[in-house]
């Protein structure tokens, strides 16, 4: 590895801090099929306050963590939000080559290195650093020949190192996306601390198609980078006018400050995956239906003649198409957690399911029809039921 590059090989995990650890449990194990590999073991609640379960599916590993007294670092993150992300985790080749990267380039660190061995001669290191996301930081994990997840862990099933299979398909992440009021300075921290490289940009408003009402919905997007490793950031920023009736506005508002509004998931075939996580109470965001009397025309427009599903079902399982010259990718959002339970503190946080054929965007197409057609259905009639 050159050291001028931060030397990020994936994702590691991301660390999800909630108020109600038994219900994230049940949710990732019982509705999206996830497994329990980790925990924190007794010793290490005990001294950092917190207690803590990880959950895989495929390569994804999320660290759900809740607050059992007032000093640990959940319980400092809760008083501020209510719960959603507050650490990225990256597995990295080299820490030291990454902190000497970091550091050139303004990085600002939160604390020394920690470093484990395990009782295999295993060896552990990890760093975090601060972030422009508010109170969101980024951590750097080098392992090797380290099994467990980090220091202070133990395994609860098989398959914390590997991958683990999940019956919906779920393998990896694909992409990870932020919202925050403005976006130039979480831009400005990814190019010119990270390294990373401009991917996709969008912008875009519906005040064309509600000029008669004064209302309207617009947001700027950029994904961020690593082409080394493949690991993109979407970041979005409402859009004036309208600026705080938009929906990343609401984010930001909910979640008492910048931060991550969703993680996507990559799956093989998302018909499967959506109809059997429907099945199991997973519920999701609904498309007005002319969103689907809009999409044979768009297709056409987009030179999209490939899509190998049927249009039907795409509308039964409000599944969202976007692409371009026969490359498309299809998406669907989750609900996010404050409205799935009727709990403002489960947080406006929610997942997306996405597989691609071939087409690498972020859903241009999808955001600006999808926001269209809820604008047109708002100014000529009450949005109709989906199907």
């Amino acid at each position: 590895m050159s050291s001028a590059k931060l030397g990020i090989l994936g994702y590691d995990h991301f660390h999800f801090c909630v108020e109600d650890l038994d219900r994230s449990t049940a949710f990732y194990t019982q509705k999206l099929g996830f497994t329990e590999v980790a925990k924190a073991r007794e010793d290490f609640v005990e001294r950092s306050g917190q207690r803590s379960k990880i959950f895989g599916a495929g390569d994804v590993r999320v660290c759900v963590s809740t607050k059992v007294t007032e000093k640990s670092k959940a319980a400092r993150y809760l008083k501020r939000h209510p719960a959603g992300i507050m650490s990225l985790g990256f597995r990295v080749e080299n820490l030291d080559q990454t902190m000497e990267f970091l550091d050139r380039r303004g990085g600002t660190f939160l604390h020394d290195p920690v470093e484990a061995y395990d009782d295999r001669g295993g060896h552990y290191r990890s760093v975090e650093i601060a972030t422009p996301l508010g109170d969101l930081a980024f951590r750097f994990v080098e392992k090797t020949n380290y099994r467990d997840f980090a220091p202070g862990f133990e395994d609860v099933g098989p398959g914390n190192e590997g991958f683990v299979p999940n019956e919906f398909g779920i393998s990896s992440i694909d992409h990870i996306t932020s919202n925050g009021y403005t976006m130039q300075p979480i831009i400005a921290w990814y190019k010119d601390v990270l390294g990373f490289e401009p991917f996709w940009e969008i912008s875009f408003h519906t005040k064309d198609v509600a000029a008669e009402r004064a209302s309207g919905s617009g947001l700027r997007s950029i994904v961020m980078w690593d082409p080394h490793s493949g690991v993109k950031f979407a970041t979005n920023e409402p859009l004036r006018p309208f600026y705080r009736d938009s929906q990343i506005a609401k984010f930001v508002d909910d979640n008492c400050g910048a931060g991550v509004q969703h993680i996507a998931f990559a799956v093989p075939n998302i018909l499967s995956t959506v109809e059997t996580l429907a099945g199991r109470g997973v519920e999701f965001l609904n498309t007005p239906k002319s969103y689907y009397e809009d999409l044979p025309g768009r297709l056409a427009k987009l030179g999209i003649t490939n899509v190998r599903e049927e249009l039907a079902e795409l509308e039964r399982l409000q599944v969202l198409v976007d692409g371009a010259n026969d490359r498309y990718m299809l998406q669907i959002f989750l609900r996010e957690a404050a409205t799935l339970y009727g709990d403002h503190r489960a947080g406006p946080f929610f997942y997306e399911i996405i597989q691609r054929a071939g087409d690498p965007g972020f859903g241009y197409g999808n955001f600006r029809a999808l926001f269209e057609s809820i604008e047109r259905a708002q100014r000529n009639e009450k949005p109709k039921p989906a199907t």
